[in-house]
């Protein structure tokens, strides 16, 4: 279970060095092999590999009408291995198309990881939260 929000930064290759609280469970889960995409709003997805092989015939058994967000993810999805200092290679083509500067937020969903541009972030969920929340919430006593 991954969970919690790290401000981080790209070094000059593009490599994002896993903070320490997820390296370890990210390695025993999976040794390290994940699946980077896009989302569409804007990030990059990363999950176990193992969570993507589950998630990948979901995606690609979806209608005709779901073909963008088919197109967005699975067209966009590469399989990327930590290296042995825990780092990540986010490919130039993800960075590119979901706007990340060497600034990134990389937060923590539960079997899955969002990577944002820190400035996207911000703004991206200021915008969500003024747009009010979900019905589905009122439950929730936080």
């Amino acid at each position: 279970m991954f969970q919690g929000t790290s401000l981080l930064a790209l070094d000059a290759k593009g490599r994002l060095s896993l903070p320490s609280r997820y390296r370890e469970s990210l390695l025993l889960s999976c040794q390290g092999d994940v699946t980077l995409t896009r989302h569409p709003d804007g990030c990059v997805l990363i999950y176990p590999r193992a969570v993507w092989y589950e998630l990948r015939p979901q995606l690609a058994q979806l209608p005709y009408s779901a073909r963008a967000l088919q197109r967005i993810l699975l067209g966009s999805a590469v399989d990327v291995s930590a290296d042995s200092s825990g780092r990540l290679l986010i490919p130039s083509e993800l960075r590119n198309l979901c706007g990340l500067g060497r600034d990134v937020a990389l937060v923590g969903l539960g079997n899955r990881f969002e990577l944002w541009d820190q400035v996207k972030y911000v703004e991206f969920e200021k915008a969500e939260l003024a747009k009010g929340l979900p019905a589905e919430v009122d439950s929730l006593r936080l």
